[in-house]
Protein backbone atom coordinates (compact mmCIF):
# COMPACT_ATOMS: atom_id res chain seq x y z
CA UNK A 1 0.00 0.00 0.00
CA UNK A 2 3.04 2.79 1.05
CA UNK A 3 4.79 1.68 -2.33
CA UNK A 4 1.55 2.14 -4.42
CA UNK A 5 1.02 5.73 -2.39
CA UNK A 6 4.22 7.46 -2.73
CA UNK A 7 4.60 6.56 -6.35
CA UNK A 8 1.25 7.38 -7.13
CA UNK A 9 2.17 11.13 -5.59
CA UNK A 10 5.56 10.79 -7.38
CA UNK A 11 3.88 10.54 -10.50
CA UNK A 12 1.24 13.30 -10.05
CA UNK A 13 3.91 15.45 -9.35
CA UNK A 14 5.90 14.47 -12.35
CA UNK A 15 2.40 15.32 -14.53
CA UNK A 16 2.13 18.25 -12.80
CA UNK A 17 -1.18 17.72 -11.02
CA UNK A 18 -1.71 19.74 -8.15
CA UNK A 19 -0.76 19.06 -4.80
CA UNK A 20 -4.13 18.75 -3.20
CA UNK A 21 -5.50 16.09 -5.70
CA UNK A 22 -1.97 14.22 -5.85
CA UNK A 23 -2.38 13.37 -2.26
CA UNK A 24 -5.65 12.62 -2.32
CA UNK A 25 -5.65 10.17 -5.47
CA UNK A 26 -2.37 8.88 -4.01
CA UNK A 27 -4.63 8.14 -0.89
CA UNK A 28 -7.76 6.89 -2.31
CA UNK A 29 -5.32 4.26 -4.37
CA UNK A 30 -4.00 3.33 -1.01
CA UNK A 31 -7.50 2.41 0.50
CA UNK A 32 -8.45 -0.13 -2.88
CA UNK A 33 -4.81 -1.77 -2.19
CA UNK A 34 -5.57 -2.36 1.18
CA UNK A 35 -8.92 -3.45 0.79
CA UNK A 36 -10.15 -1.21 3.17
CA UNK A 37 -13.84 0.68 3.16
CA UNK A 38 -14.09 3.72 0.91
CA UNK A 39 -15.84 5.68 3.81
CA UNK A 40 -12.18 6.04 5.44
CA UNK A 41 -11.57 8.51 3.29
CA UNK A 42 -14.78 10.61 3.96
CA UNK A 43 -13.79 9.83 8.11
CA UNK A 44 -10.27 11.12 7.90
CA UNK A 45 -10.74 13.93 5.63
CA UNK A 46 -13.35 15.32 7.81
CA UNK A 47 -11.66 14.68 11.07
CA UNK A 48 -8.61 16.25 9.69
CA UNK A 49 -10.39 20.10 8.90
CA UNK A 50 -12.26 19.32 12.03
CA UNK A 51 -10.42 20.97 14.62
CA UNK A 52 -10.62 24.29 16.28
CA UNK A 53 -7.44 25.92 15.97
CA UNK A 54 -7.91 25.65 12.15
CA UNK A 55 -10.63 27.99 12.06
CA UNK A 56 -7.93 30.75 12.44
CA UNK A 57 -6.62 29.84 8.76
CA UNK A 58 -10.17 31.56 6.90
CA UNK A 59 -10.29 34.09 9.45
CA UNK A 60 -6.43 35.39 9.21
CA UNK A 61 -6.31 35.32 5.24
CA UNK A 62 -9.91 37.56 5.16
CA UNK A 63 -8.02 39.82 8.02
CA UNK A 64 -5.09 40.11 5.68
CA UNK A 65 -7.12 40.59 2.70
CA UNK A 66 -9.10 43.53 4.68
CA UNK A 67 -6.20 45.07 5.30
CA UNK A 68 -5.08 45.32 1.56
CA UNK A 69 -8.29 46.83 0.63
CA UNK A 70 -9.05 49.10 3.32
CA UNK A 71 -5.67 51.22 3.39
CA UNK A 72 -4.12 49.77 6.64
CA UNK A 73 -1.22 48.34 4.34
CA UNK A 74 -0.60 51.22 2.61
CA UNK A 75 -0.32 53.10 5.87
CA UNK A 76 2.18 50.65 6.98
CA UNK A 77 4.28 51.08 4.27
CA UNK A 78 4.83 54.80 4.65
CA UNK A 79 5.47 54.36 8.51
CA UNK A 80 8.12 51.14 7.60
CA UNK A 81 9.48 53.95 4.99
CA UNK A 82 9.71 56.84 7.37
CA UNK A 83 11.80 54.86 9.86
CA UNK A 84 14.46 53.59 7.42
CA UNK A 85 13.49 54.69 4.16
CA UNK A 86 16.03 57.54 4.47
CA UNK A 87 19.18 55.84 3.90
CA UNK A 88 20.57 54.35 0.58
CA UNK A 89 18.39 51.07 -0.34
CA UNK A 90 16.15 51.92 2.21
CA UNK A 91 13.19 50.87 0.45
CA UNK A 92 13.80 47.43 -0.26
CA UNK A 93 14.85 47.49 3.82
CA UNK A 94 10.97 49.30 3.69
CA UNK A 95 9.56 46.21 2.10
CA UNK A 96 11.07 43.94 4.89
CA UNK A 97 10.40 46.26 7.68
CA UNK A 98 6.74 46.41 6.69
CA UNK A 99 6.38 42.81 5.98
CA UNK A 100 7.34 41.98 9.55
CA UNK A 101 4.78 44.53 10.95
CA UNK A 102 2.05 42.81 8.34
CA UNK A 103 2.79 39.58 9.24
CA UNK A 104 2.19 39.91 12.63
CA UNK A 105 -1.84 40.24 11.68
CA UNK A 106 -1.74 37.89 8.40
CA UNK A 107 -0.57 34.56 9.40
CA UNK A 108 0.30 34.04 5.65
CA UNK A 109 3.09 34.88 3.43
CA UNK A 110 1.02 34.59 0.25
CA UNK A 111 -1.27 37.24 1.93
CA UNK A 112 1.52 39.65 2.66
CA UNK A 113 3.44 39.15 -1.36
CA UNK A 114 -0.19 40.37 -2.88
CA UNK A 115 -0.87 43.18 0.14
CA UNK A 116 2.37 44.75 0.60
CA UNK A 117 3.46 43.54 -3.03
CA UNK A 118 0.87 46.00 -4.90
CA UNK A 119 2.18 48.63 -3.06
CA UNK A 120 6.01 48.51 -2.97
CA UNK A 121 6.77 46.41 -5.91
CA UNK A 122 5.82 49.41 -8.15
CA UNK A 123 7.46 51.66 -6.11
CA UNK A 124 10.78 49.57 -6.54
CA UNK A 125 10.79 49.85 -10.25
CA UNK A 126 9.72 53.60 -9.79
CA UNK A 127 12.32 54.11 -8.01
CA UNK A 128 15.16 52.13 -10.96
CA UNK A 129 15.11 48.73 -9.24
CA UNK A 130 15.16 45.73 -11.48
CA UNK A 131 11.78 44.43 -11.91
CA UNK A 132 13.27 40.87 -11.38
CA UNK A 133 14.80 42.17 -8.02
CA UNK A 134 11.67 44.00 -7.04
CA UNK A 135 9.74 40.64 -6.99
CA UNK A 136 12.34 38.24 -5.22
CA UNK A 137 12.85 40.63 -2.60
CA UNK A 138 8.94 41.07 -2.09
CA UNK A 139 8.84 37.15 -2.36
CA UNK A 140 11.30 36.42 0.38
CA UNK A 141 10.06 39.41 2.86
CA UNK A 142 6.78 37.85 3.02
CA UNK A 143 8.47 34.39 3.84
CA UNK A 144 8.25 36.34 7.45
CA UNK A 145 4.82 35.97 7.36
CA UNK A 146 4.71 32.54 8.36
CA UNK A 147 7.20 32.64 10.37
CA UNK A 148 6.66 35.65 13.15
CA UNK A 149 3.13 35.15 14.94
CA UNK A 150 0.50 33.79 14.16
CA UNK A 151 1.10 32.03 11.74
CA UNK A 152 -1.08 29.32 10.09
CA UNK A 153 2.07 26.77 9.18
CA UNK A 154 2.36 27.19 13.55
CA UNK A 155 -1.26 26.70 13.97
CA UNK A 156 -1.16 23.70 11.33
CA UNK A 157 2.30 22.05 13.34
CA UNK A 158 0.79 22.21 16.76
CA UNK A 159 -2.27 20.72 15.73
CA UNK A 160 -0.50 18.42 13.95
CA UNK A 161 2.60 17.37 16.74
CA UNK A 162 -0.09 17.84 19.46
CA UNK A 163 2.31 21.34 20.78
CA UNK A 164 0.99 24.36 22.34
CA UNK A 165 0.13 26.64 19.61
CA UNK A 166 0.78 29.56 22.30
CA UNK A 167 4.34 28.61 22.80
CA UNK A 168 4.95 27.92 18.95
CA UNK A 169 3.83 31.70 18.65
CA UNK A 170 6.06 33.31 21.28
CA UNK A 171 9.37 30.89 20.33
CA UNK A 172 8.20 32.40 16.36
CA UNK A 173 9.61 36.34 17.39
CA UNK A 174 13.28 35.16 17.67
CA UNK A 175 13.26 33.35 14.28
CA UNK A 176 11.56 36.27 12.87
CA UNK A 177 13.13 38.89 13.99
CA UNK A 178 16.43 37.45 13.18
CA UNK A 179 15.13 37.04 9.89
CA UNK A 180 14.19 40.21 9.09
CA UNK A 181 17.51 41.66 10.38
CA UNK A 182 19.45 39.50 8.32
CA UNK A 183 17.47 40.15 5.19
CA UNK A 184 17.49 44.11 5.74
CA UNK A 185 21.18 44.04 6.77
CA UNK A 186 21.73 42.48 3.30
CA UNK A 187 19.61 44.67 1.42
CA UNK A 188 21.37 47.49 2.63
CA UNK A 189 24.83 46.42 1.76
CA UNK A 190 23.50 44.79 -1.04
CA UNK A 191 22.27 48.02 -2.61
CA UNK A 192 25.42 50.14 -1.38
CA UNK A 193 27.56 47.43 -3.45
CA UNK A 194 25.27 48.16 -6.74
CA UNK A 195 24.43 51.89 -6.23
CA UNK A 196 21.05 51.49 -5.95
CA UNK A 197 18.59 53.34 -3.85
CA UNK A 198 20.26 56.69 -3.56
CA UNK A 199 16.98 58.81 -4.17
CA UNK A 200 14.95 55.99 -2.00
CA UNK A 201 13.82 58.79 0.38
CA UNK A 202 12.14 60.81 -1.85
CA UNK A 203 8.35 61.73 -0.79
CA UNK A 204 9.30 59.86 2.72
CA UNK A 205 7.10 61.13 5.62
CA UNK A 206 8.38 62.86 8.53
CA UNK A 207 8.46 59.67 11.22
CA UNK A 208 5.34 61.53 13.24
CA UNK A 209 3.28 62.51 10.64
CA UNK A 210 3.56 58.82 9.65
CA UNK A 211 2.84 57.25 12.95
CA UNK A 212 -0.28 60.00 13.17
CA UNK A 213 -1.77 58.31 9.48
CA UNK A 214 -0.56 54.78 10.47
CA UNK A 215 -2.33 54.75 14.85
CA UNK A 216 -4.87 52.79 13.76
CA UNK A 217 -3.12 50.58 11.90
CA UNK A 218 0.01 50.03 13.97
CA UNK A 219 -3.22 49.20 16.73
CA UNK A 220 -3.81 46.09 14.98
CA UNK A 221 -0.79 43.90 16.06
CA UNK A 222 -0.79 45.12 19.09
CA UNK A 223 -4.47 44.44 20.33
CA UNK A 224 -4.04 40.80 18.65
CA UNK A 225 -0.53 40.13 20.21
CA UNK A 226 -1.64 42.02 23.45
CA UNK A 227 -4.41 39.67 23.47
CA UNK A 228 -3.26 36.39 22.75
CA UNK A 229 -0.43 36.72 25.52
CA UNK A 230 -2.32 38.62 27.69
CA UNK A 231 -4.78 35.91 28.17
CA UNK A 232 -7.67 37.85 27.00
CA UNK A 233 -8.39 34.90 24.09
CA UNK A 234 -6.84 32.12 21.99
CA UNK A 235 -4.94 32.90 18.63
CA UNK A 236 -8.10 31.77 16.85
CA UNK A 237 -10.25 33.60 18.36
CA UNK A 238 -7.79 35.94 17.80
CA UNK A 239 -8.08 35.28 14.21
CA UNK A 240 -11.95 36.83 14.37
CA UNK A 241 -10.90 39.65 16.11
CA UNK A 242 -8.33 40.70 13.96
CA UNK A 243 -10.90 40.69 10.47
CA UNK A 244 -13.30 42.53 12.92
CA UNK A 245 -11.01 45.09 13.71
CA UNK A 246 -10.00 45.55 9.84
CA UNK A 247 -13.02 45.69 8.96
CA UNK A 248 -14.23 48.52 11.42
CA UNK A 249 -10.95 50.40 10.49
CA UNK A 250 -11.15 50.21 6.91
CA UNK A 251 -14.92 50.81 6.53
CA UNK A 252 -15.57 52.88 8.86
CA UNK A 253 -12.53 54.87 10.27
CA UNK A 254 -10.60 54.61 7.18
CA UNK A 255 -13.71 54.65 4.80
CA UNK A 256 -11.71 52.84 2.10
CA UNK A 257 -13.93 49.96 2.25
CA UNK A 258 -17.37 50.15 0.79
CA UNK A 259 -20.43 47.13 0.74
CA UNK A 260 -19.67 46.36 -2.73
CA UNK A 261 -15.78 45.78 -2.11
CA UNK A 262 -16.80 43.37 0.24
CA UNK A 263 -17.86 41.05 -1.88
CA UNK A 264 -14.32 40.89 -4.15
CA UNK A 265 -12.88 40.41 -0.58
CA UNK A 266 -14.89 37.69 0.89
CA UNK A 267 -14.59 35.65 -2.80
CA UNK A 268 -10.70 35.99 -2.45
CA UNK A 269 -10.66 34.95 0.74
CA UNK A 270 -13.22 32.22 0.51
CA UNK A 271 -11.14 30.86 -2.48
CA UNK A 272 -7.62 30.86 -0.54
CA UNK A 273 -8.86 29.15 2.66
CA UNK A 274 -10.69 26.74 0.15
CA UNK A 275 -7.66 25.61 -1.28
CA UNK A 276 -5.93 25.18 2.22
CA UNK A 277 -8.67 23.55 4.08
CA UNK A 278 -8.83 21.13 0.73
CA UNK A 279 -4.90 20.41 1.46
CA UNK A 280 -5.57 19.75 4.83
CA UNK A 281 -8.48 17.23 4.42
CA UNK A 282 -6.04 14.83 1.78
CA UNK A 283 -2.66 15.28 3.61
CA UNK A 284 -5.28 14.64 6.63
CA UNK A 285 -6.30 10.79 4.99
CA UNK A 286 -2.58 10.48 3.73
CA UNK A 287 -0.97 11.18 7.13
CA UNK A 288 -3.79 8.56 8.60
CA UNK A 289 -3.21 6.11 6.18
CA UNK A 290 0.80 5.96 6.40
CA UNK A 291 0.80 5.86 10.42
CA UNK A 292 -1.65 2.99 10.23
CA UNK A 293 0.69 1.38 7.59
CA UNK A 294 4.19 1.66 10.35
CA UNK A 295 5.75 4.18 8.62
CA UNK A 296 6.44 6.80 10.62
CA UNK A 297 7.55 3.56 13.39
CA UNK A 298 10.13 2.70 10.22
CA UNK A 299 11.00 5.50 9.52
CA UNK A 300 11.57 6.78 13.05
CA UNK A 301 13.86 3.36 13.85
CA UNK A 302 15.63 3.93 10.97
CA UNK A 303 16.42 7.79 11.52
CA UNK A 304 18.21 6.70 14.69
CA UNK A 305 20.07 4.32 13.61
CA UNK A 306 21.42 5.61 11.45
CA UNK A 307 21.38 9.81 12.91
CA UNK A 308 23.06 9.04 15.80
CA UNK A 309 23.19 12.59 17.32
CA UNK A 310 20.87 15.30 17.97
CA UNK A 311 23.22 17.25 15.61
CA UNK A 312 22.90 14.71 12.22
CA UNK A 313 19.42 14.38 13.18
CA UNK A 314 18.69 18.14 12.32
CA UNK A 315 21.22 17.97 9.39
CA UNK A 316 19.52 15.47 7.98
CA UNK A 317 16.00 16.68 8.83
CA UNK A 318 17.51 20.18 7.44
CA UNK A 319 18.78 18.62 4.06
CA UNK A 320 15.20 16.49 3.54
CA UNK A 321 12.57 19.36 4.73
CA UNK A 322 14.70 21.40 2.08
CA UNK A 323 14.04 19.48 -0.77
CA UNK A 324 10.87 18.31 -0.29
CA UNK A 325 9.64 22.17 0.67
CA UNK A 326 10.56 22.67 -3.27
CA UNK A 327 7.95 20.03 -4.40
CA UNK A 328 4.99 20.09 -1.92
CA UNK A 329 2.94 22.90 -0.26
CA UNK A 330 4.18 23.92 2.85
CA UNK A 331 0.75 23.12 4.87
CA UNK A 332 0.68 19.83 2.83
CA UNK A 333 4.64 19.02 4.24
CA UNK A 334 3.69 19.72 7.53
CA UNK A 335 0.62 17.88 8.29
CA UNK A 336 2.24 14.94 6.68
CA UNK A 337 5.50 15.03 8.56
CA UNK A 338 5.21 16.51 11.60
CA UNK A 339 3.24 13.42 13.53
CA UNK A 340 6.34 11.04 11.91
CA UNK A 341 9.30 13.36 12.53
CA UNK A 342 7.86 15.36 15.79
CA UNK A 343 8.42 11.95 17.92
CA UNK A 344 11.41 11.12 16.21
CA UNK A 345 12.75 14.96 17.53
CA UNK A 346 11.49 13.94 20.82
CA UNK A 347 13.91 10.89 21.72
CA UNK A 348 16.73 12.50 20.74
CA UNK A 349 15.96 15.21 23.56
CA UNK A 350 14.93 18.15 21.21
CA UNK A 351 11.82 20.10 22.19
CA UNK A 352 8.78 19.79 20.02
CA UNK A 353 8.37 23.90 20.54
CA UNK A 354 11.98 24.32 18.77
CA UNK A 355 11.46 21.65 16.20
CA UNK A 356 8.56 23.39 15.14
CA UNK A 357 10.12 26.64 14.31
CA UNK A 358 12.95 24.21 12.14
CA UNK A 359 10.27 22.91 10.53
CA UNK A 360 8.36 25.99 9.72
CA UNK A 361 11.57 27.81 8.65
CA UNK A 362 12.63 25.27 6.53
CA UNK A 363 9.32 24.44 4.79
CA UNK A 364 9.16 28.45 4.47
CA UNK A 365 11.70 28.44 1.99
CA UNK A 366 9.74 25.86 0.16
CA UNK A 367 7.63 29.20 -0.44
CA UNK A 368 10.43 30.93 -2.57
CA UNK A 369 12.33 27.63 -3.83
CA UNK A 370 11.09 27.15 -7.62
CA UNK A 371 9.60 25.00 -8.71
CA UNK A 372 6.30 24.86 -6.65
CA UNK A 373 7.11 28.28 -4.76
CA UNK A 374 4.00 29.96 -3.93
CA UNK A 375 5.05 33.37 -2.76
CA UNK A 376 7.65 32.93 -5.94
CA UNK A 377 4.25 32.56 -8.25
CA UNK A 378 2.25 35.70 -6.20
CA UNK A 379 5.48 38.05 -6.51
CA UNK A 380 5.81 37.36 -10.55
CA UNK A 381 1.94 38.19 -10.76
CA UNK A 382 2.15 41.20 -9.01
CA UNK A 383 5.27 42.34 -11.26
CA UNK A 384 4.31 40.77 -14.32
CA UNK A 385 7.45 38.82 -15.50
CA UNK A 386 7.80 35.29 -15.93
CA UNK A 387 8.90 33.23 -13.10
CA UNK A 388 12.51 32.22 -14.61
CA UNK A 389 13.73 35.72 -14.97
CA UNK A 390 14.24 36.30 -11.41
CA UNK A 391 16.20 32.84 -10.25
CA UNK A 392 19.55 34.96 -10.63
CA UNK A 393 18.21 37.47 -8.05
CA UNK A 394 16.61 35.14 -5.96
CA UNK A 395 19.51 33.28 -5.00
CA UNK A 396 21.57 35.19 -2.38
CA UNK A 397 18.31 35.50 -0.17
CA UNK A 398 17.68 31.97 -0.02
CA UNK A 399 21.78 31.92 1.28
CA UNK A 400 20.86 34.28 3.88
CA UNK A 401 17.56 32.52 5.11
CA UNK A 402 19.85 28.97 4.90
CA UNK A 403 22.04 30.79 7.17
CA UNK A 404 19.74 32.18 9.22
CA UNK A 405 18.07 28.70 9.53
CA UNK A 406 21.27 27.09 10.69
CA UNK A 407 21.34 29.46 13.75
CA UNK A 408 18.15 28.43 14.56
CA UNK A 409 18.58 25.12 14.07
CA UNK A 410 21.45 25.00 16.52
CA UNK A 411 20.94 27.78 18.65
CA UNK A 412 17.63 26.60 20.52
CA UNK A 413 18.23 29.45 22.85
CA UNK A 414 17.17 31.74 19.85
CA UNK A 415 13.52 30.04 19.96
CA UNK A 416 13.00 28.99 23.79
CA UNK A 417 14.35 31.57 25.72
CA UNK A 418 11.32 34.15 25.43
CA UNK A 419 8.89 31.23 25.74
CA UNK A 420 10.49 30.07 28.60
CA UNK A 421 10.64 33.35 30.41
CA UNK A 422 6.74 33.70 29.19
CA UNK A 423 5.52 30.05 30.83
CA UNK A 424 7.78 29.63 33.39
CA UNK A 425 5.92 32.38 35.56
Amino acid sequence: MTSIMIGTMVLCFALSISVAVSIGLASVLGIQASNAHMLISVKEMFNAINKFPLAAIPFFILAGNLMETGGISRRLVEFAKSIVGGVQGGLPMTCVLTCMIFAAVSGSSVATTFAIGAILIPALIKHGYPTSYAAALQATSAELGVIIPPSIPMILYGVSAEVSIGELFIAGFGPGLLIGAALMLFVWLWCKWKGWGKTDGDGRLPFGKATWHAGWALLMPVIILGGIYGGIFTPTEASAVAVFYALVVGMLIYREIGVRDLVAVLRKSVISSAVIMFIIANAGLFAFLITRAGVPDAIGRWLEAVLQSPAMFLLGVNAALFIIGMFIETSAAIIVLAPILAPVAMHFGIDPVHFGLVMVVNLALGMITPPFGVNLFAACTVARISLDRIIKDLIPFVLVILACLMVVTYVPALSLTLRDLVYSK
